[in-house]
């Protein structure tokens, strides 16, 4: 039973349990993805997480804190000048560990353990959590940005209500043009007064 057994030994002795998650850890660092078993990588992660965050703040005590983990000089300035530039902005979890098919020889578990921030398949779901958190923060800020996109879009019809007056202001000279049609009974009305005449001239015979 494993009962209170938080570390896993890994079947080693101490000194060489440390020895080799060094040298795993340095290679992470230097790689950015490693494949292992995935007892190791998990072990890993536990080890090489608490060494990155020491590395957000670059002073000499934590180059020297970290080192005394890696003993790798070359990691170390890599871990500083590169690495934690990336996961500055980062709250913890800076791996990923991805289980692969098991292992030919004797059918171990095998994973594939990465940096986060240097995988570029993943880089768009990163992206997407990051306008989570500011649609969060900005929540009422969105209805802002789209009421004036809605006063736009109202203004827009008017415009074009006023484009449509101007044919209209067009059409009323034809409407009045329309009593000049209207002089034509005048014009019959002409005729009538000869037929009044003749009558006349029947009274006067």
């Amino acid at each position: 039973m494993r009962h209170g057994k938080k570390v896993n030994h890994l079947g080693r002795t101490d000194s060489h349990r440390k020895a080799m998650m060094a040298n795993m850890a340095s290679s992470l660092i230097l790689h950015k993805r490693i494949t292992t078993t995935l007892a190791k990588a998990k072990a890993l992660r536990g080890y090489v997480e608490p060494i990155l965050t020491k590395a957000k703040n670059d002073t000499t005590h934590s180059r020297r804190t970290v080192f005394s983990y890696l003993q790798d000089k070359e990691t170390v300035s890599i871990l500083f000048r590169e690495i934690a530039e990336k996961i500055a902005n980062r709250p913890g979890g800076y791996t990923r560990i991805i289980k692969l098919e098991n292992r030919l020889g004797d059918n171990a578990e095998m994973a594939l353990i990465e940096l986060v921030d240097y995988n570029t398949v993943y880089g768009k779901d990163a992206a997407k959590t990051e306008k989570k958190a500011t649609r969060r923060r900005g929540g009422s800020g969105k209805g802002k940005t789209t009421a004036p996109a809605a006063k736009a879009v109202e203004t827009a019809p008017v415009e074009d209500a006023v484009v449509v007056e101007e044919p209209k202001a067009e059409v009323t000279p034809v409407v009045e043009a329309a009593p000049a049609v209207e002089a034509a009974p005048e014009v019959d009305e002409t005729p009538e007064a000869p037929a009044a005449n003749e009558e006349n001239a029947e009274k006067g015979e």
